[in-house]
């Protein structure tokens, strides 16, 4: 399955408490797809995330429905030396 890599622009932060993990688990279980990793950029106000999709609009109609920003969406592939743990998490 293709990775993407989503950019997201945040006013706030995303809660990270078990509640809100649960849910955006259960939104993104439905449509198809799984976040695997995310960056926040050092002054807090984007974060990156990878995930894995069939294509950019799943990931636009999971955004949707959980209420989340998704600004840029980019097809990824993965190469360098921590592609083995990206690969790893894919398995």
């Amino acid at each position: 399955m293709p990775l993407f890599l989503i950019e997201r622009a945040f006013a706030e932060a995303v809660k990270n408490d078990p509640e809100t993990l649960a849910t955006i688990k259960e939104v993104n279980d439905e449509i198809g797809i799984q976040w695997l990793f995310s960056f926040l950029s050092a002054d807090k106000r984007k974060s990156y995330c990878l995930y894995e999709a069939p294509n950019a609009a799943a990931i636009r109609a999971a955004a949707e429905r959980l209420g989340l920003p998704a600004d840029t969406i980019v097809e990824v592939d993965g190469a360098g030396p921590q592609a083995a743990l990206v690969a790893a998490a894919r398995a």
